[in-house]
C-alpha cells in the first residue's frame, strides 16, 4: 500500500472511531434515570449562578400615588436582597395591557412576576402561561384566580378591612344612634376581586347597624373624574344621603371633593381608603374625619421579600410565617401572607405619615 492509500485509510479509521465515540456518549446521556432537560426549565438564578433574581412588580395602574408608594418599599427590599426589580404597569389601568406586560415579562424569562390584578379573569390566562414556563407568579394588594398564582401578599384580611370601613363611618357620625340614613359606595371597578370582597364584608357589617341603608354601589374605573361625577349624581339622587365610602385611593379623594364642592361637607360624611398625603387637605378642612389604610411602603417591601422566598424555595407548603427583613415575621394564613395592621389617619396623627 503506497503512502497516499495509507493516508486515506488512516483518515477513514480516525473518522470511524470519532463517530463511534460520539454515539456512545449520546447513548450514555440518554440512559434511564437521566431525564432530558425540558424546554421550559429556567436556569438557576441568584448568587450560585452569578446573576440576580429578576422580579416584575405590576400594579393595577401606574402613576397612582398609592402604587408609587408601594414601589418605594419594593425598591428598598430589592436593594437589600440584590434583586433586579422592574416596576411597570398600564397608566390607564387597562387589564388587557397588564396581560400583555405579563406575556412580555414571561418571554424575557423573569424569575417572579408579582401582579395586582384589576380584572382577574382577563389576567388569568397570561398568569397561567407564565407559571407553565416555570416562572413564579404571586399576587399582591388584590388577588387573582387561585390557580393562576402560588400565593397572595395581602394588606389585611378582607373582613378586617370591610368591618373597619363601616365601624369608622359609624363612629365618625357619632355612634349607632346618629348613623341613620342612606349610604353609598364608590369602588374602583366592578371586577376588582379585593374590593368586591371588602364590599361583601361591608354589607355583612352594615346588617349589625339597622339604621344604615346601603342604596348604591358605583364604579369609578380608577378615574377621578368618574368618581367625582358618580358622587355628585348620588348626592342629587338621594336627599337622605348621610355617608359615602370611597374604597380606592382614586375614588376617595374624588368623592371628598364632590361633597365639598356640593356644599355638603359636614352633612354627608365621606371615608374610605387612600394614602394620608392625598387626604391631608380634606382632613384639615373638615370634609373627612378619618382615612383608613395600611402602610403601603411596607406592602411593597413585603411583596419583594415574598417573591424572594418563593423563588429560593424558602416557602414550603404549610409554612405559617415569613421572615421579612425589617418587618420581622409575618403571618401566613393559608396561601396569603398578611401585612397586618390597619391604620386610621385623623387630624391628630395624619401629619406623622408621609406616603
Amino acid at each position: 500500500m503506497n503512502h497516499a492509500c495509507l493516508g486515506r485509510f488512516a483518515r477513514r479509521l480516525f473518522l470511524s472511531l470519532a463517530l463511534g465515540s460520539a454515539f456512545a456518549l449520546a447513548a450514555c446521556d440518554n440512559k434511564p434515570g437521566a431525564p432530558a432537560p425540558k424546554p421550559s426549565d429556567k436556569p438557576a438564578a441568584g448568587p450560585a449562578s452569578g446573576k440576580p433574581l429578576k422580579v416584575g412588580l405590576l400594579p393595577k395602574k401606574k402613576g397612582v400615588p398609592y402604587f408609587t408608594s408601594c414601589a418605594k418599599g419594593a425598591e428598598e427590599a430589592a436593594k437589600e436582597l440584590g434583586i433586579e426589580l422592574v416596576y411597570d404597569g398600564p397608566t390607564d389601568g387597562s387589564a388587557e395591557k397588564a396581560a400583555s406586560m405579563i406575556e412580555r415579562w414571561t418571554a424575557q424569562g423573569f424569575d417572579v412576576i408579582a401582579v395586582s390584578p384589576n380584572d382577574p379573569s382577563v389576567l388569568a390566562p397570561a398568569m397561567k402561561a407564565a407559571r407553565a414556563k416555570g416562572i413564579h407568579v404571586i399576587t399582591w394588594d388584590a388577588d387573582g384566580d387561585a390557580d393562576a398564582r402560588s400565593l397572595m401578599v395581602s394588606q389585611a384580611t378582607s373582613q378586617e378591612i370591610g368591618f373597619a370601613l363601616v365601624d369608622t363611618m359609624v363612629k365618625d357620625l357619632g355612634g349607632p344612634e346618629k348613623a341613620a340614613g342612606d349610604f353609598a359606595i364608590v369602588t374602583a371597578s366592578l371586577t376588582a376581586a379585593n374590593q368586591n370582597e371588602w364590599i361583601s364584608f361591608m354589607k355583612e357589617r352594615i346588617k349589625t347597624y339597622p339604621t344604615l341603608n346601603l342604596v348604591e354601589i358605583k364604579p369609578s374605573d380608577e378615574k377621578q373624574p368618574v368618581a367625582f361625577q358618580a358622587t355628585k349624581d348620588m348626592i342629587a339622587a338621594y336627599p337622605k344621603l348621610r355617608g359615602v365610602w370611597g374604597i380606592s385611593s382614586v375614588s376617595f379623594p374624588a368623592a371628598a371633593e364632590a361633597i365639598k364642592q356640593s356644599g355638603k361637607a359636614g352633612q354627608i360624611l365621606v371615608t374610605g381608603l387612600s394614602t394620608p398625603n392625598d387626604m391631608k387637605p380634606a382632613v384639615k378642612d373638615g370634609t373627612v374625619a378619618s382615612v383608613i389604610l395600611w402602610n403601603t411602603v411596607d406592602l411593597g417591601y413585603l411583596t419583594i421579600h415574598a417573591a424572594h422566598a418563593v423563588a429560593k424555595g424558602d416557602l414550603k407548603p404549610g409554612s405559617t410565617t415569613l421572615k421579612a427583613g425589617r418587618l420581622g415575621e409575618k403571618k401566613i394564613d393559608g396561601d396569603k401572607i398578611l401585612l397586618g395592621d390597619i391604620l386610621v389617619f385623623t387630624k391628630d396623627n395624619i401629619d406623622q405619615f408621609d406616603f
